[in-house]
């Protein structure tokens, strides 16, 4: 199996585990294995998330790299009279993009129920304005698989409000090299840090700097890398999604390297290091604005944390909704963070 298709394997892998933010604890636990079954040294934050390190010749300057492994999702809000479900959205994103989604709900103890978000008015048959009703919490439901007829079937599930809900990702990947799926935003890129630390063991690199990997557990609501970050690190660098659109240079074939976000620009010098090291080894890549964006690096800056902060990524179309990437993109953001990390500071 070739590099870029076992980054791929892992990819749906992880899409496949459910983790919206607040609950995460199962695939950060599956992370975890995975990096001692590699020897490679690891701790948990308070916060859930993980930090994995390697060391480096130069211990007096740091480098962090950080891609986040929560996702969207969705909350039970309230039970509704005929015992299906009103949501609260976790993340930043838009109910029509989760309309005729199947979903699974977990309860506090651990059970797990299955269910459609749909709309209520939903039967054309029925519902004469079905296609012009709006897509919000007040008309979005879900309709649990269980047969349940009043709000109390529904609570004697165990289900209550504060349960998560999880989307299904729909994973698949095409012939023609392409992964579509659900929560790319930010697995993908947490499958090419894994990859990253695998290839750097197996080929026994000596990194320049001492190299932290925070897999984060709080991006989605702005503060996932905003702490944990050793006083020695320089550099922070995110890897997270190149969104593309109308107006964007992104696309799903290059790595991206934003030079500004709704924080503000990225670190100029480390931004040219980045393009550098893309020319210099042949790495497509593309810069991009991204106007309704944050990272966890503009989070760490946002905390007053004095370091260099970069943001790079795959390019993954229709963001927070049916997302999809292709391999060259995965195999050149892979090539840029692998020569990146052997590059020495300014």
């Amino acid at each position: 199996m070739s590099s870029v298709q076992e980054t791929m394997q892992l990819i749906k892998e992880l899409v496949s585990i459910p983790s919206p933010t607040g609950n995460t604890y199962q695939i950060i636990e599956h992370i975890h294995q995975l990096l001692q079954e590699q020897g490679v040294e690891t701790r948990l934050n308070r916060k859930g998330g993980l930090i994995a390190t390697i060391p480096g010749r130069d211990e007096s300057k740091h480098r962090m790299l950080t891609a986040h492994v929560d996702t969207l999702g969705a909350m039970v809000k309230e039970i509704k009279p005929d015992g299906r479900l009103k949501i609260d959205l976790i993340g930043g994103f838009r109910y029509n993009s989760i309309e005729g989604e199947y979903c699974r709900i977990e309860t506090s103890s651990g059970k797990i129920y299955t269910g459609t978000i749909l709309m209520h008015q939903t039967s054309v048959h029925v519902y004469k304005d079905a296609g012009k009703a709006e897509r919000s919490q007040k008309n979005m439901e879900v309709r649990i698989d269980e047969p349940v007829h009043h709000a109390e079937d529904t609570k004697a599930l165990g289900i209550n409000v504060g349960d998560f809900i999880s989307f299904d990702p729909r994973v698949e990947i095409t012939p023609s090299g392409f992964i579509k799926s659900r929560h790319l935003d930010d697995k993908a890129s947490v499958a090419l840090l894994l990859q990253l630390i695998k290839q750097i063991k197996r080929e026994k690199i000596s990194l320049p700097h001492t190299t932290h990997f925070l897999i984060s557990n709080n991006e989605e609501i702005g503060y996932g890398g905003n702490s944990n970050i050793p006083p020695e690190t320089v550099e922070y660098l995110a890897v997270d999604m190149g969104a593309i659109g109308d107006g964007q240079s992104s696309d799903e074939y290059t790595v991206s390297i934003c030079v500004k976000d709704s924080s503000g620009p990225y670190h100029y010098g480390l931004r040219k290091r980045l393009v550098e090291l893309c020319e210099k080894h042949s790495i497509r890549y593309k810069l991009d604005i991204y106007p309704y964006y944050g990272s966890d690096a503009s989070a760490a800056i946002k905390a007053g944390h004095d370091i260099v902060h970069g943001l790079i990524g795959p390019g993954i179309d229709a963001s927070h909704a049916f997302e999809r990437t292709h391999q060259t993109s995965l195999e050149h953001t892979a090539e840029l963070l692998y020569r990146y990390v052997q590059s020495d500071m300014a």
